[in-house]
């Protein structure tokens, strides 16, 4: 086997976790520093119960991020978080004809994608689940 090949399997899940886990953390931090801001924002947005979705929205981001980064529960963390990705694409990037909504419409579906990765291959050998399997 290439050794090169076997170094990547081991590094680059948790290279991806890592990075996709800060836009979580990052996210779900801003909302617990700003929840006046951010329950205005979901209201905006017309979603129903607005500080009820916050909770949900930062404890996904916070506790989610976390899981994902640590690789604990690591395939349905990322299934978790892909449809959150996937809802906020839908209500609060949904304006089209405005090319910035567009973009991070776009952007959200390659998280989405980057987390059923995960999801499909689970979180790698370096890992809270693989230690567990050990």
């Amino acid at each position: 086997m290439d050794n090169r090949n076997n170094a990547s399997t081991t590094w680059a899940p948790a290279l991806g976790r890592l990075l996709l886990s800060v836009l979580f953390l990052a996210s779900g931090i801003g909302k617990l520093t700003a929840p006046a801001a951010t329950i205005a924002y979901i209201a905006s947005a017309g979603l129903p119960l607005p500080s009820v979705s916050y909770g949900v929205a930062a404890f996904v981001e916070v506790v989610g991020g976390a899981l994902l980064l640590v690789g604990y529960r690591t395939r349905p963390v990322a299934a978790v978080l892909c449809l959150f990705t996937l809802a906020a694409a839908v209500f609060f990037h949904n304006h089209f004809a405005d090319q910035n909504q567009l973009i991070h419409f776009l952007k959200n579906l390659a998280i989405a994608g980057g987390l059923l990765q995960v999801v499909a291959f689970g979180g790698g050998a370096w890992s809270l689940d693989a230690r567990r399997r050990r």
